[in-house]
C-alpha cells in the first residue's frame, strides 16, 4: 500500500472538507451503508498465521480434551471470571461478584452490554444453561463434568444475575474454567453432536470462522468482545506435517508464530532476521503414564493392558529405571526443571509433595532387586517373564508430532532392557493417543496436561468417579486410578477455605498419585517459541515476567498483537509492560500469583480492564465511538479527491499491499 506525505494528506483534507460539509446531506440509508463500507475498510487487518501440526479432537467445547482444541476455544468462549495476564482472578462475563457467609452461595453479575457476536444479549440465562447441561448431561461431560460436581444449582435470578450454590464451600472459583456457550443457538441443536466448527458464535476476542481438518482454523474477530476487538484480523492455523516445515515456514515469512519448537530449532531462530524467539515458564508437565488395569465406570474390565502392570512393584521399578534428569539434559537441552508432582513450578503455592514422598530415584540396581523380589525372573535373553510365565514385554505409545516423544523412547527402551522389560515403541497422531489412552489400550504412554493456576480440576480426573463408560464417553480419567482414600483428601481441599491447610492437601493428594506410580512426572518443559517480530508486535506474556505467549490461560497472547509500525503497534512499543518483544531466551522466573482462594466480596481486581489492547477502552460498553467514523469518513473523502493525482502518478493497483 502506497503511503501519503502528510503535507498531501492536509492538502487534499482542506479541499475535500469544506465540499463535503456544504454539498448535500446523504439520506440515512446512504450514510448506513457509507459508513458501514468504511468501518469494513479500516477492519482489512492481516491475520495473525499460527503454525500448528497437532490435531483436533473436535471444537465442541463440552467434549474436547486436547491441548490443541482447548486452545482454540479459549479465544471464542470466556467464563464468568477470567484469569488476567498473570494468572489472577479477574472480569470475565461477570464484573463482579460476592459469596454468602457460609461460602455455598455466589452471585454473579452481568453487565447488561454483554452481547454474543451475532449481536443477541449474553445473559444469566446462557450462564444457568450451560451449567445445568454439563451437571444434568452425561455426554456432556467429558471436557469439564468435574468443575460442577459440588454444584447445587445454578439459576438466573434475572438477565444480569446468575446464582450459584454449592452443595459445600469450596476455595476454588467456581466461575473459572467452564467455557459458557449461547443458549440460543445450543438448544437448537444436539449438544453431543455439535460440530462447532463454522459460522459460529461466541463471546470472546475471536470466533471460529470455519475448519478444514488438517490444513485450516480460520478464527475472526468478535466485533462485540467487551474489552474491545483485536487490533488484528483474526487468527488462522495452518497446518505443516511436521515442526521443521513449521519453523521453515517462518523463516520465509508463510507464517507468523511457532509453538513448542525443539531447543535445536530453537537455537537456529537466534539472531534471525525479523524473527523473536521467546522461552518462557511452562505450565505443563509431561509424564510417562502406566495402566494400571482399566475399568469403566461400572468397575468392568476395559482395555488391553499388561496385567503386569496391576502390580505396584513392577510400576515402581519402571519409575526407578528412568533417569528424568538426563531426559531433561539430553532431550530439552536444559530448557525446562525436572518433574515432581503435576503441578509445575509456576505455581509456587501448590508445586511439590510431601516430605516422606516417594521419590523414585533412578536406580536401575534397586529396580532390578524389586522385580526379582517381586517373582519376575529374567530369562536367558535378559527379558523378564511375567507371574504367568509370559514375557515382559510392553507397548510405549506416543505422538508423531511431537520430537520429544521419539527421544525419549530411544532412552527408555534401553533403560527398560537394562531391568528386563521389552519395549515396543509406536508413535502416532494425538487423536489415536487420546481415544486409545481412553479406552486403555495402551501399556505405557507419554502424557501431559497444561495445568491452570488452580489444582482443583487436574486432581478431579483422578477420582474414582471420573473413570469412562465403557465406550469411552462420559467423564475423563487422567490414569483410570482409583483409590477412595484419594477421593476424601480430594473432597478436603475442595472445601478447605484456609490457604496453607489448602496447599498442604492439595501436595498430599498429589503425593498419593505420585506413590501409587500411576504417572511418572518427567520434567516441566520451558515453552520454545518464536514469532516474526518485523510483522507483529504486543504479543503478551502470561505470567508478563518470563511467561510465554501461547498455550495461555486465556487469550492475551494473540489478543494484545498488532501489526508492526501501526500506531496501535508503535503505541504496544512504547508501553512495552509484559510484551514478549526483545525477550529472546528469557529466563522463567516469575512465579504466578496462585488463585485459590475464594473471594468472599466485591468484584474483580480493580484495573483489571486496562488488559484490552491500545484504545480498546473507546470500543467496549455500549458507546460507539462515533468521532472515530467521522474522522474515517473525512479521510475517505480526502482519498477520494486523491484517487485521480494517484492515477496519474502510478499504475499500480488498490490491491496491492505490503
Amino acid at each position: 500500500m502506497r503511503r501519503l506525505t502528510g503535507a498531501t494528506i492536509a492538502a487534499v483534507m482542506t479541499l475535500a472538507l469544506p465540499a463535503a460539509m456544504t454539498g448535500p446531506l446523504a439520506s440515512p440509508a446512504e450514510a448506513a451503508t457509507s459508513v458501514e463500507k468504511v468501518i469494513e475498510k479500516a477492519a482489512d487487518l492481516p491475520a495473525i498465521k499460527y503454525a500448528t501440526s497437532a490435531d483436533i479432537d473436535t471444537l465442541n467445547p463440552f467434549l474436547a480434551i486436547l491441548a490443541s482444541s482447548t486452545g482454540i476455544l479459549r479465544f471464542q468462549y470466556e467464563s464468568l471470571v477470567a484469569y488476567g495476564k498473570n494468572n489472577e482472578i479477574i472480569a470475565g462475563l461477570s464484573d463482579k461478584w460476592e459469596t454468602s457467609k457460609d461460602g455455598k452461595t455466589w452471585t454473579f453479575h452481568i453487565p447488561s452490554d454483554r452481547k454474543w457476536s451475532d449481536d443477541q444479549p449474553l445473559t444469566a440465562q446462557d450462564v444457568a444453561w450451560t451449567f445445568n447441561a454439563v451437571k444434568t448431561k452425561e455426554a456432556l461431560q467429558q471436557a469439564n463434568g468435574g468443575l460442577v460436581t459440588n454444584v447445587a444449582s445454578v439459576t438466573a435470578k434475572d438477565p444480569q444475575t446468575v446464582v450459584i450454590v454449592l452443595a459445600a464451600a469450596q476455595a476454588s472459583n467456581p466461575g473459572a474454567e467452564l467455557p459458557i456457550v449461547p443458549q440460543h443457538v445450543w438448544e437448537k441443536v444436539d449438544p453431543a453432536k455439535y460440530a462447532n466448527d463454522k459460522d459460529t458464535v461466541g463471546s470472546g476476542p475471536y470466533i471460529i470462522k470455519s475448519y478444514v481438518t488438517s490444513q485450516s482454523v480460520q478464527l475472526v474477530p468478535n466485533p462485540n468482545f467487551w474489552r474491545g476487538a483485536p487490533k488484528n484480523g483474526g487468527l488462522t492455523y495452518v497446518y505443516y506435517k511436521n515442526l521443521d516445515a513449521q519453523v521453515q515456514a517462518l523463516k520465509t515469512g508463510e507464517v507468523d508464530v511457532v509453538a513448542d519448537i525443539t531447543p535445536a530449532q530453537f537455537q537456529s531462530l537466534q539472531n534471525q532476521p525479523g524473527i523473536t524467539p521467546v522461552s518462557g515458564a511452562g505450565r505443563r508437565y509431561t509424564a510417562l503414564a502406566m495402566n494400571p488395569g482399566t475399568v469403566d465406570i461400572k468397575g468392568k474390565p476395559m482395555g488391553d493392558g499388561n496385567p503386569a502392570l496391576a502390580d505396584l512393584q513392577v510400576r515402581t521399578a519402571i519409575s526407578m529405571a528412568i533417569d528424568k534428569n538426563v531426559l531433561l539434559t539430553k532431550v530439552l537441552q536444559g530448557h525446562g526443571k525436572p518433574g515432581e508432582s503435576e503441578m509445575p513450578t509456576v505455581y509456587p503455592d501448590f508445586y511439590g509433595l510431601d516430605a516422606d514422598a516417594t521419590k523414585f530415584n533412578f536406580d536401575p540396581a534397586a529396580a532390578n532387586a524389586l522385580l526379582d523380589k517381586a517373582g519376575y525372573p529374567k530369562g536367558a535373553n535378559g527379558i523378564r517373564t511375567d507371574k504367568q510365565g509370559k514375557p515382559l514385554n510392553l507397548r510405549l505409545m506416543g505422538r508423531n508430532s511431537d520430537p520429544t516423544h521419539a527421544q525419549m523412547a530411544d532412552y527408555i527402551k534401553q533403560w527398560m532392557a537394562d531391568i528386563g522389560i521389552g519395549i515396543t515403541v509406536s508413535l502416532v497422531t494425538s487423536n489415536q493417543v487420546n481415544d486409545d489412552s481412553t479406552l486403555g489400550k495402551y501399556d505405557l504412554y507419554f502424557t501431559g496436561w497444561g495445568i491452570g493456576p488452580d489444582p482443583d480440576f487436574q486432581l478431579s480426573i483422578n477420582r474414582c468417579a471420573s473413570r469412562p463408560n465403557a465406550d469411552g464417553t462420559g467423564a475423563t480419567s487422567e490414569n483410570n486410578w482409583c483409590d477412595p482414600a484419594f477421593d476424601k483428601v480430594y473432597a478436603a481441599q475442595h472445601t478447605e477455605l484456609d490457604p496453607a491447610k489448602r496447599a498442604a492437601l492439595v501436595k498430599h493428594a498429589f503425593t498419593m498419585i505420585n506413590n501409587a506410580a500411576v504417572s511418572k512426572v518427567i520434567w516441566y518443559a520451558d515453552k520454545l517459541e518464536a514469532y516474526r517480530s518485523d510483522k507483529w508486535t504486543g504479543l503478551t506474556r502470561q505470567p508478563e515476567k518470563g511467561g510465554s505467549i501461547t498455550g495461555q490461560n486465556g487469550y492475551w497472547g494473540m489478543y494484545t498483537a498488532v501489526p508492526a509500525g501501526s500506531a496501535a503497534g508503535s503505541a504496544a512499543v512504547s508501553s512495552g509492560s509484559g510484551s514478549a518483544s526483545g525477550s529472546a531466551g528469557a529466563s522463567a522466573s516469575g512465579a504466578a500469583q496462585a488463585s485459590g482462594s475464594s473471594q468472599p466480596s466485591g468484584s474483580a481486581p480493580a484495573g483489571s480492564d486496562s488488559s484490552a489492547p491500545a484504545n480498546a477502552a473507546a470500543n467496549t460498553g455500549s458507546g460507539f465511538p462515533w468521532w472515530i467514523v467521522i474522522v474515517v469518513v473525512v479521510l475517505a473523502a480526502a482519498a477520494a479527491a486523491l484517487i485521480p493525482i494517484l492515477r496519474r502518478r502510478s499504475r499500480t493497483t488498490a490491491d496491492d499491499r505490503e
